[in-house]
């Protein structure tokens, strides 16, 4: 048996087949376009190719995500909640505290010894805790993306960041930028009020550990340095798949 997860994001769409073994046999990730049914199916077929099976070989597909609308031929749909869940159980059993933060939005999910969702917490509608918010201050600093979060841990001193609307942060960042602050500082201050925006969010369902982060901001390493001294404990970041894949895993886990 064969099921595929497909995960509908605002920002990548992304998909994990897996077999009856629970085994990952293809994966992808795709930006998503205009036309989100066209992101789905360049998705699907990437993860078809990289596992190499044809469409005709899966027995499921469940969809979940911001854009889960946009796979028509789901059989079933999950919630983002469960998905982030579920997946984050399975890669990490210790788990008790799940943060995810995508692109647009981020989330707390709480589960217990066995991976039941026990409560969960969703942002406001302010950007500052997303990774949208991290796209826009690393235009106005002009670093490559994979170096800003790099660049946070080289900061010297902590700058605070009073500003939390990504409107007046960015003005914020070019007020420190024409005051000469160095960029590692600036690094640090933007990721720290990110960090803060997000730990608000993990303490409305109570931090226990294991705390795992997933989505794609846990790819940032000066976000998760941000979140370990925030919150005042250790911070897991999935290994055994990329943690944006995570709730794509949690809903093809749900269809077995």
């Amino acid at each position: 048996m064969i099921v595929a997860g497909i995960d509908a994001g605002s920002k990548f769409t992304k998909v994990v087949l897996v077999n009856e073994n629970k085994e990952i046999i293809g994966t992808s990730n795709v930006r998503t376009g205009i036309d989100h049914h066209k992101t789905v199916e360049e998705a699907l077929e990437e993860a078809l190719k990289a596992a190499g099976i044809s469409r005709d070989e899966v027995d499921k597909f469940i969809a979940t995500g911001f854009g889960k609308i946009s796979v028509p031929f789901a059989d079933s749909e999950l919630t983002q909640v469960v998905a982030a869940g579920k997946g984050t159980y399975f890669v990490w059993p210790k788990v008790k505290t799940v943060i995810e933060v995508g692109a647009e939005e981020s989330r707390a999910v709480k589960v217990d010894e066995n991976g039941n969702i026990k409560d969960f917490a969703l942002a406001d509608k302010c950007a500052a805790g997303t990774g949208s918010f991290v796209d826009a201050m690393v235009r106005y600093l002009e670093v490559p993306l994979e170096e800003f979060g790099r660049m946070s841990l080289e900061a010297k001193g902590n700058i605070p960041m009073n500003a939390q609307c990504v409107i007046f942060a960015e003005s914020e960042v070019v007020s420190l930028l024409h005051n000469n602050v160095p960029k590692p500082e600036i690094s640090r201050a933007i990721h720290d009020a990110i960090a803060d925006r997000v730990a608000s969010i993990a303490r409305r369902v109570g931090i226990e550990d294991d705390v795992v982060v997933i989505g794609g901001l846990a790819n940032d390493v000066g976000f998760v340095d941000s979140l370990k001294r925030e919150l005042g404990t250790e911070v897991h970041v999935p290994d055994k798949i990329a943690p944006e894949l995570v709730p794509a895993l949690g809903a093809a886990l749900s269809g077995l």
